[in-house]
């Protein structure tokens, strides 16, 4: 079973940034898909990035052109660079994975996660 631990959270100001890493206990980034999560206070958790094992990417809307998701196999990690934060980008940030896109969005199907990061963006 892999391990995940997600860090890099922190409190910013709106416009801010901060860069999340999903660090893996094995190396599996080259061969399972990657979903970085989010879930804010009363809210359903959703999925704001993946990338493949191909490289890959792909966004929610509500992200597209601010997050950026990308990987270090040699580190074993998947990162999520945040520019441009707003207050409604404030939430737990989880990482997760599985062998497919598509497996990622169904998000009821995972059996654990990770303890998660928080995010905050106020001023």
């Amino acid at each position: 079973q892999v391990h995940l631990v997600e860090s890099g959270g922190g409190t910013v100001q709106p416009g801010g940034s901060l860069r999340l890493s999903c660090a893996a206990s094995r190396n599996i980034f080259s061969v399972y898909a990657t979903g970085w999560y989010r879930q804010a206070p009363g809210k359903q958790r959703e999925l704001v990035a993946t990338i493949t094992s191909g490289d890959s990417t792909d966004y929610v809307d509500s992200v597209k052109g601010r997050f950026t998701i990308s990987r270090d196999n040699a580190k074993s990690t998947v990162y999520l660079q945040m520019n441009s934060l707003k207050p409604e980008d404030t939430a737990v940030y989880y990482c997760n994975v599985r062998l497919t896109r598509e497996r990622l969005r169904d998000i009821s199907g995972f059996g654990s996660w990770g303890q998660g990061t928080q995010v905050t963006v106020s001023s």
